[in-house]
């Protein structure tokens, strides 16, 4: 097998990074990554995923570890929001028959999963290191870093986010990230017994709850916020408690009484962006949240990013050179991020609108059954 690049830098120590770094050491290929943030932190509260994140954890080699640390089941239950079930979404087994359809698991143990992972492969990682400057010719791209080395390498993946300064550096006539007009808070609490999947409650505000562990649950809130405005933390506790008081559902109520300070509470508003094709230039290649940061309506945003690494890997084994892997790796890759992130959005709207219900099952049944296909 010959590697159309051997030597390569990933900006960005994000989900992303990490998987491209995975996958490209098990080909035999010489990674660096550099990752601004000197402790390597991953933010935030519960993740939930689906069966196609699962499968490209199976390839990633991550999966039993994360059956063992995070919470993995079948379906996904619809709820009144004074109680009774009323529905119950079905999660096919994309990864395999011995794995349940979706899961759930905290966000910083992911991100230490595949941390590990990635030293494990041999990949050098950076830490408190990004790029100053980038310069490129047919051959390779000479990167100068934050540390005062320059450094050539044959491909450059930029994987550093929503607010990426490798596509503001390739792509400056890029879009920028813009507000969704929803909001979605939270929070990590104690899972009592009769929380084993993910469930979720129809109503003006979405409430949800999604095992993480075989002791935690977290808890998620959507919200319509017309403005994107800063939430001080102080207001925390009775923002998100104030949400649920009309659901009358006895377990929300139950939840709402331990919702403190102890709750871990994330705030986030919903940001996302699609970059129109190209993704890459040269030798540099964008993957991830870098080009189709989506909100999380399909649950599908870090199993994206995750599958472009996988996928931008395979292409640089098939031997071609690195512009025709590129282009082929872009051509693999748009119709199915393009649909993940328009159909959030567009599930969002309808939320916000409140608009068709049967268009808004239609969106889902389409894009789960999108989801399930090869990558």
């Amino acid at each position: 097998m010959t590697l159309a690049a051997t030597r390569i830098l990933i900006i960005g120590g994000g989900f992303s990074g990490m998987a491209a770094a995975i996958e490209l050491r098990k080909l035999g290929a010489e990674v660096d990554i550099a990752e601004i943030d000197p402790g390597w932190r991953n933010y935030g509260a519960g993740i939930s995923l689906g069966g196609a994140t699962l499968r490209a954890f199976r390839q990633l080699g991550i999966l039993e570890t994360f059956l063992r640390e995070g919470n993995a089941a079948d379906g996904v239950k619809l709820f009144a929001p004074h109680g009774p079930q009323v529905a119950e979404l079905p999660t096919p087994r994309i990864a395999g028959p011995d794995v349940p359809g979706g899961g759930g698991i905290m966000r910083p143990v992911l991100a230490r999963i595949l941390a590990d992972a990635t030293r494990a492969s041999g990949a050098n990682v950076m830490l408190g290191c990004t790029f100053t400057a980038i310069a490129q010719d047919a051959e390779g791209v000479d990167v100068t870093l934050t540390d005062g080395q320059t450094r050539r390498y044959d491909l450059v993946i930029g994987a550093d986010g929503l607010y990426s300064k490798t596509r503001e550096a390739l792509f400056p006539e890029a879009p920028k990230p813009h507000y969704s007009g929803q909001a979605v808070w939270r929070a990590v609490l104690p899972r009592p017994p009769e929380v084993t999947t993910a469930m979720m409650w129809l109503g003006r505000v979405k409430p949800g709850l999604n095992p993480v562990s075989k002791e935690q649950m977290y808890l998620f809130v959507t919200e319509h916020r017309p403005a994107n405005e800063r939430v001080d933390p102080v207001d925390f506790v009775p923002l998100l408690r104030g949400l649920l008081e009309e659901f009358p559902a006895p377990l929300l109520q139950q939840v709402r009484t331990q919702i403190d300070g102890n709750a871990q509470i994330v705030f986030r508003p919903l940001e996302g962006l699609l970059m129109p094709r190209p993704w890459f230039r040269g030798r540099v290649v964008l993957i991830g949240d870098t080009v189709h940061a989506t909100t999380p309506h399909l649950a599908s945003g870090a199993c994206i990013g995750i599958e472009d690494a996988l996928v931008l890997a395979e292409e640089l084994a098939r031997g071609a050179d690195v512009p025709a892997a590129l282009q082929a790796f872009q051509e693999r890759r748009w119709e199915r991020c393009r649909m993940v992130v328009e159909n959030s959005f567009r599930l969002g709207r309808i939320e916000m609108e409140g608009g068709s219900k049967d268009e808004h099952a239609q969106i889902m049944r389409d894009s789960l059954m999108a989801l399930a296909q090869p990558i």
